[in-house]
């Protein structure tokens, strides 16, 4: 099976206390279709940074990355955006706050169209988005709140809904459950796995939580000082317990 997406010696360089520091240190990475990958690492492992690199927020300083055997590594955000979606850890970065949650949805919708002046036609989808979210109770119901209205949890699930609207070729989560309550995290990670089976998503989720990277994805994966260390499949990832994974850290 070809990659999805392949990482070749990428290297991201800053000048730190009158030293050059490799944030991002050679890593060697290939995504498969309907790859569900963990990630994990400590403060500064470059995990951010590696996300950064796939979706052209933060350019490399040497290597190359390939989407669908296509050098994508010049490509900039905008172009990029058209095939990867992310998720951050905040959810106010997700969404605009002076529109509602179904103006936010048609957004979304519209990602990496061409952009010119014609007739929103939000009524139009209002349907399609309403059974987008009946089974979601944090969002049922509040098409036409304003996106500031709502709680952080209903804000990171309208996030989350945002990036897979269009079924992205890449989804990309940044500890996008980290900023939220115990239980409100527990039902936005079960929705997100749920929705990434069901649509049969390629994934690549950054987590601290080592009870959810041994539970979810198919693949786990531990970065270190801009490394790649470990590299698990499903059945190495399922023999782990959390005692196990505190060595790397």
């Amino acid at each position: 099976m070809k990659p999805l997406l392949e990482i070749n010696n990428a290297v991201k360089t800053i000048y730190n206390d009158n030293q050059d520091l490799n944030i991002l240190d050679g890593i060697n990475l290939k995504i498969y279709p309907k790859d569900f990958i963990v990630v994990l690492g400590t403060n500064g492992a470059g995990k951010s940074t590696l996300l950064d690199a796939i979706t052209g927020a933060n350019k490399l300083s040497s290597g190359d990355i390939k989407l669908n055997d296509e050098d994508i590594t010049h490509k900039n955000l905008a172009k990029r955006s058209h095939y990867i979606s992310r998720v951050y850890q905040d959810p106010k970065l997700g969404t605009s706050p002076r529109m509602t949650v179904a103006e936010n949805l048609l957004l979304a919708k519209r990602r990496g169209l061409p952009r010119r002046l014609r007739l929103r036609k939000l009524n139009d989808n209002m349907e399609k988005f309403k059974e987008l979210t009946k089974d979601l109770p944090t969002l049922d119901n509040r098409l036409n709140t304003f996106t500031e209205n709502l709680s952080g949890g209903q804000r990171q699930t309208l996030s989350f809904l945002m990036a897979i609207i269009q079924r992205p070729e890449l989804l990309l989560l940044d500890e996008h459950t980290a900023a939220l309550d115990p239980q409100t995290s527990q039902e936005l990670m079960e929705l997100t796995n749920k929705v990434i089976l069901e649509k049969e998503l390629t994934c690549l989720m950054v987590t601290h939580n080592l009870t959810e990277a041994i539970k979810y994805g198919n693949r786990l994966i531990v970065l270190k000082k801009g490394k790649v260390i470990l590299d698990l499949d499903k059945d190495q990832k399922a023999a782990l317990k959390e005692q196990d994974l505190l060595e790397y850290f």
